[in-house]
This record gives structure tokens, C-alpha cells and sequence, in this order.
């Protein structure tokens, strides 16, 4: 016996935080793809991974490099469209989640990955730095950043 759980019970304790970690750096277009891949890849290193191992920074950082995957891919494709886009106004008819989603997706790469993985992963600023690469304080400086411009886009602090 390993001592790990059956890797089912891994997807379904953090399948939900890998998706909301997915769709803030990728967005809902492409997340759905990045999870996908995220816990493929993680079926098959799983039996390597010791059983000590903090499965959630393990799986973050496994998704982080799915979504440079599917960045890189969607960059290399051409996506025809019909018309030009109208400007979006500010108030989404989808409400809040749809705001923030725009407000995150507006932030620097950095910042939109260390709000990401920090507060909607719960991973301390060290793992976030180890994923991203740079320093702890790096990392804590960006999702500050971060945390401050969707303030700006929040006015009446609801975000």
C-alpha cells in the first residue's frame, strides 16, 4: 500500500480548484482543454509521486504548464471571425463572475497567475514562485498588484 488515495478520489477533492485555476489564467474558452490535460498528465505520473507530496501544488503546477500549452497553441492558430467584437460594456448581462473574469483576464500574465494560484489555489506565495518561477516575494508582490488593480475595476470593493 502507498499510502496515496485512489487518484479518482484526488480528482474529485481538487478537480473544482484545478477548473476555477484554469479559467482565471485561461479563461472558459480554453479551460475545459487545460483541465483535460491536466489530470491526464497527472494519471500518468501519479504512481511515481510520492506519497507525501502536496498533491495541490503538484497539480497547480502541472496545470500552469498545460495553460502555457494551450496559450502557445492558441497563438500559433488562426481564429476567423465573422465581424469585428463591439466594445463590452463594464456591466456583463452575466452578472459579477463575468466582470471578474474580464478584470482578471486583463491583468499582466504574472499578476492574473499569482492571484490564480494564491487565492483561488490556496498555495502559499513559495509554491506560486516554484510554479512561476522568481522569488516568494516576487510572487507575493505580483498578486498584490494584481489584487489591487481588480480593486480598481471594483470600486465598490464587490469582487
Amino acid at each position: 500500500m502507498t499510502g496515496k488515495p485512489p487518484f479518482e478520489a484526488v480528482v474529485a477533492q481538487h478537480g473544482p480548484m484545478v477548473l476555477r485555476v484554469c479559467r482565471a489564467v485561461l479563461g472558459r474558452a480554453d479551460a475545459d482543454d487545460a483541465w483535460s490535460e491536466t489530470f491526464l498528465a497527472a494519471l500518468r505520473a501519479y504512481p511515481e509521486l510520492p506519497a507525501d507530496a502536496n498533491v495541490e501544488a503538484w497539480l497547480v503546477t502541472i496545470a500552469h504548464r498545460k495553460a502555457i500549452d494551450v496559450t502557445r497553441a492558441a497563438a500559433r492558430r488562426a481564429v476567423p471571425v465573422p465581424d469585428l467584437p463591439e466594445d463590452t460594456p463594464r456591466a456583463h448581462p452575466g452578472g459579477p463572475d463575468l466582470d471578474l473574469r474580464a478584470a482578471l483576464a486583463a491583468l499582466p500574465r504574472k499578476q492574473r497567475e499569482a492571484v490564480a494560484y494564491h487565492y483561488l489555489a490556496g498555495l502559499p506565495y513559495r509554491e506560486v514562485a516554484a510554479i512561476t518561477g522568481g522569488s516568494a516575494d516576487a510572487a507575493r508582490k505580483a498578486a498584490s498588484d494584481g489584487i489591487a488593480r481588480l480593486r480598481l475595476s471594483y470600486p465598490d470593493g464587490e469582487f
